[in-house]
């Protein structure tokens, strides 16, 4: 029951998103992920994180789930969090790479060693104890990434000291299908659900999105992938398999748009500076400066001069 329940509570936010996009655009808001229901699960979630931690913990409720529900801002909520022997894991699932998420991990954390610590007293003598965090990121998008590569906090500092006051660092896995395999082979779910996620995008090339979706689904059920959770959430997988890759398509035509508008930009900066240097040429052989175009062509800084003394 526990694993129906956390799922038919994360859906109400897809009924939410489906108001959204009936008035046009992504609605960033939307809560949850299949990534999310899959691992809503304590079983499930255990299994991901022996896997990725290489340990052996058997019992689910062990852990204590503290995922924070938009404690920071209202488009901003990190996607899975728990404790563990006094370990906090603080998980993110994303389909685009994001060099972003080491601050966003950060305000999580501060968040969430806030609320534990609220009853404590942070001015005494004393020190308060807290969990170790541990940072990780399961990616699966369409951009070549590494297996396994570290993202870090100090990267974003516009100053690189030598000292490092403040560090957080993240691990983003790779978890495609034909990568990282030997984390695969521990945690079958996760084998399951990138296997998933690849018939998807693969049968989207030849079909309909929804008819992309159900083919992948009925098959997936046929051959014990996801199984046990495809059946008992066909609709709901269904729906927000849908959502999932109607944005990140959405997200990848707005990125190329704005690459396309940038190139296009590029080239009119071109023919603009192009302009400029022929009028230069024209002005200096008005006046048999024959030497400062041949100068101008090599020095920058001479040309900068020419430009300003012509007003160009």
């Amino acid at each position: 029951m526990e694993k129906q329940s956390n799922v038919t509570g994360n859906l109400q936010g897809f009924a939410d998103q489906e108001k959204g996009k009936e008035k046009g655009g992504i609605n960033r808001t939307y809560k949850s992920r299949l990534f999310e229901m899959i691992f809503s699960s304590k079983r499930e979630l255990l299994e991901l994180y022996n896997a990725v931690n290489e340990t052996s913990y058997e019992n689910p409720e062990e852990l204590e789930v503290n995922t924070l529900e938009n404690a920071i801002y209202m488009s901003m909520r990190n996607d899975l969090s728990f404790i563990i022997d006094s370990r906090l894991a603080l998980y993110e699932h994303q389909s685009t790479y994001n060099p972003n998420l080491p601050l966003r991990f950060l305000m999580y954390t501060a968040n969430l060693y806030s609320n534990m610590t609220k009853d404590r007293n942070l001015y005494g003598s004393r020190p308060v104890k807290l969990p170790a965090p541990g940072f990780v990121i399961f990616y699966n998008g369409l951009s070549e990434q590494q297996d396994r590569q570290i993202l870090k906090l100090s990267d974003a500092y516009e100053v690189q000291d030598k000292e490092i006051s403040l560090e957080l660092k993240a691990v983003m896995l790779n978890i495609n299908r034909g990568h990282n395999e030997r984390l695969m082979d521990k945690c079958k779910t996760l084998k399951d659900y990138s296997i998933y996620v690849d018939k998807v995008r693969e049968y989207t090339k030849s079909m309909p999105l929804e008819d992309a979706v159900e083919k992948a689904i009925t098959e997936c059920i046929k051959d014990d992938i996801l199984a046990e959770f495809l059946r008992n959430n066909r609709m709901e997988a269904k729906n927000v398999s849908i959502f999932e890759y109607d944005e990140e398509k959405h997200m990848r035509q707005i990125k190329e748009e704005g690459r396309e508008e940038g190139r296009e930009e590029g080239r009119e900066e071109g023919r603009k500076e192009v302009a400029r240097i022929n009028q230069l040429n024209k002005l200096l052989a008005l006046q048999n400066r024959t030497a400062d175009i041949v100068k101008a062509a090599s020095d920058k800084e001479w040309q900068k001069k020419l430009f300003k003394e012509f007003g160009l």
